[in-house]
């Protein structure tokens, strides 16, 4: 942790608030602006995705669960999102240190338009010294507020700003290979690769009931960063301090050496999908073993409405979807070109139709 320059910290609600309807836990959230501040002293830049918004408004509205209807979830994120920032504004004064808030949704950091200035203003802020307490911005989300989205976004944050090390702080101290409730369950305490962990038991939210993610929006986030290069560690607040110092404790997700190239990270983990493309064998052979194009000869049928340039996912015949891509063709004029060849195509339509469906530049594999 001495040679990190740039940490993303992500914290839970249930870390931050306790049982639903008890309000914010602020022996909690002091401890983490605590710890978050000492890294910043020792040299460190650090950013914070804190979840908390809808769990701190349930108390003030008198509500005991987390709503399941997205109206009354709106409005508790609402009157929770003022309280939270300003008791994280006020932490980080007491030890001189500026934050800020900063309210997004899973689109800015999904559409490539608007990343961008998300980038800038995050940058810009590291660059005046100050702490960006990010948030999903569930007050006005237009659609129903998603499981994870803040383990999500806090990947793709890291990533964003090419930081050094994610850390996503639980209310449980790791991953274990079954639910820690068990007496014969072990904590995983490395993993090199996601793909060893997929048989492991992998449970679902925890018991306060004000969180909304789990462990596999947790271990999917890990992925995410690992494929930008990012180290990741799980871990829970009581031992955060002890990770921040050097001390082995929680899980280690290694980053992946091979470093994906921005524009193929956007287009597997961060792209608005719009339709799919159903593939016989033998395109999806020859993408997966010769690195094609995708052609319209080998295309089965075309779902969803989208125009040219959008973003599909590309599926073999039992719908197992194996790439995304970027289309050179609407939805409304691929059904005539599907089962023919590039010559045929041109033959019949012209020119224009020498293209390659989604072109190989334009195109990854999922693993």
């Amino acid at each position: 942790m001495n040679k990190t320059k740039r940490i993303v910290i992500k914290i839970g609600s249930s870390s931050l608030t306790g049982k639903a309807g008890s309000g914010i836990n602020e022996n909690a959230l002091q401890r983490l602006v605590l710890i978050a501040g000492e890294a910043k002293k020792n040299g460190n830049e650090v950013l914070i995705v804190s979840s908390g918004a809808i769990a701190t408004g349930l108390q003030p509205l008198s509500l005991t669960a987390r709503p399941k209807d997205l109206a009354t979830a709106q409005a508790a994120a609402s009157v929770g999102q003022g309280i939270l920032i300003g008791k994280y504004i006020q932490y980080f004064a007491s030890q001189k240190i500026v934050a800020s808030q900063v309210l997004i949704t899973l689109q800015d950091v999904i559409r490539k338009s608007h990343f961008q200035s998300v980038q800038r203003t995050l940058l810009k802020l590291l660059e005046l010294g100050v702490v960006p307490v990010i948030n999903e911005n569930d007050s006005v989300g237009t659609h129903e507020i998603r499981m994870g989205d803040n383990d999500r976004i806090a990947a793709l944050i890291a990533h964003l700003v090419n930081a050094d090390q994610l850390i996503l702080v639980s209310d449980v101290d790791g991953l274990y290979d079954r639910p820690p409730s068990q007496p014969d369950a072990q904590i995983i305490k490395v993993v090199n690769d996601p793909k060893q962990i997929q048989d492991s038991n992998i449970t679902g939210p925890g018991s306060s009931g004000v969180g909304s993610g789990g462990m596999k929006t947790k271990v999917e986030a890990a992925r995410i960063a690992s494929a930008a290069g990012i180290t990741t560690n799980l871990i829970n607040l009581a031992k955060l301090d002890h990770l921040m110092h050097g001390h082995e404790v929680g899980t280690l997700f290694e980053a992946n050496p091979e470093r994906q190239s921005s524009r193929l990270f956007w287009l597997e983990h961060a792209s608005i999908i719009s339709g799919d493309l159903k593939i016989d064998e033998g395109a999806v052979n020859a993408l997966i073993e010769r690195g094609s194009s995708l052609l319209p000869v080998g295309v089965i049928s075309v779902s969803g409405e989208f125009e040219e340039g959008a973003t599909i996912s590309i599926s073999n015949q039992s719908g197992k979807v194996i790439a995304h891509g970027i289309v050179a063709y609407s939805s409304d004029v691929i059904p005539q070109m599907i089962g023919k060849s590039t010559k045929e195509l041109v033959a019949n339509f012209g020119g224009n139709f020498e293209r390659e469906l989604v072109h190989r530049d334009d195109l990854v594999l999922l693993k």
